[in-house]
């Protein structure tokens, strides 16, 4: 499903895409689902299945069906950017299998066990691109994290800090309750219960930002709604400042360095006004609340 919110969100910014591969549906099933997404709506474009290509608004898209990345003629198509979005090849080397069908570059589009994690707004200057062909974009809430905490931090310091993300459920989660041996409560209905889970996310956000190693932690709270998510802060603050200067903050880097990819807002919004959002984070500055100007949430 990620994928094809990225075909989309490519279609929205003239990016051209060759080829897609997905061994487990068919080429009819396949133009049905991007038409038709019950959390996005419909595409309001012309998509069908023609010559063994799925056809979108009159763009032919190659399609692929293997199931081991090494076999995928991506150089056929002209593919140079390979967009690794299935959740199983998530190390370089796996990823890496890529380029022997003829592609480039891979971007991976969850956290990797080793490869390098890119948060834009957040260190993509620090991509090399002559010795890094297989990148990381991290997480949904790392993207989310991180560039509010590096607000924070280049601001007036993170001396220590908790985080807790109220997260939308995911395709890994049972309809009704299931086997899950694993996490037992991740196998409790989903749309039924608050289901506490395990995140690496606040973690992940000392990969990107160096200086924050070892000083954030989190956790998951999964609920009954099917998209947007919060992350909640809290931190101590190595420099005082009143909730008041945060918001400052943040409005400035919103509307200057990371416009596009921080938000602002402090309207009486709640999490379906936030549905096709395209900021990685968008700060409610309505939301948050300090015990002190060193203690903030």
């Amino acid at each position: 499903r990620i994928g094809r919110l990225v075909l989309r969100a490519c279609l929205d910014k003239g990016i051209r895409v060759v080829a897609i591969n997905d061994p487990f549906i068919d080429l009819n099933y396949m133009a049905y689902m991007f038409k038709y997404d019950s959390t996005h709506g419909r595409y309001r474009g012309e998509v069908q299945a023609e010559d063994g290509k799925l056809m979108v608004d009159d763009q032919p898209i190659s399609v692929f069906q293997c199931m081991k990345p090494a076999e995928i003629p991506w150089g056929d198509s002209g593919a140079l950017y390979i967009v690794e979005s299935t959740g199983v090849f998530l190390s370089v080397e796996k990823a890496s299998s890529h380029l022997q069908g003829g592609a480039k570059r891979v971007v991976v589009t969850a956290p990797s066990p080793d490869a390098p994690m890119f948060v834009m707004g957040v260190n993509e200057g620090k991509y090399d691109p002559s010795s890094m062909t297989v990148v990381s974009n991290a997480s949904c809430t790392t993207n989310c994290l991180a560039p509010l905490a590096k607000v924070i931090e280049d601001n007036f310091g993170i001396v220590e800090g908790l985080m807790t993300t109220v997260h939308a459920y995911t395709a890994t989660q049972k309809t009704v309750d299931g086997p899950s041996a694993k996490a037992w409560r991740d196998g409790r209905g989903a749309h039924q219960n608050i289901i506490p889970a395990s995140t690496g996310a606040a973690k992940a956000v000392g990969k990107v930002i160096p200086e924050l190693n070892g000083k954030l932690t989190g956790m998951a709270f999964r609920v009954p709604v099917a998209d947007v998510s919060v992350v909640d802060l809290t931190c101590r603050l190595a420099k005082s400042a009143s909730y008041a200067e945060i918001k400052e903050a943040v409005k400035k880097a919103s509307e200057g360095p990371l416009k596009g990819i921080l938000g602002y807002t402090d309207h009486q919004v709640v999490s379906t006004d936030f549905v096709g959002d395209t900021h990685s984070s968008i700060f409610d500055a309505g939301a948050g609340i300090s015990l002190n100007d060193n203690f903030v949430k």
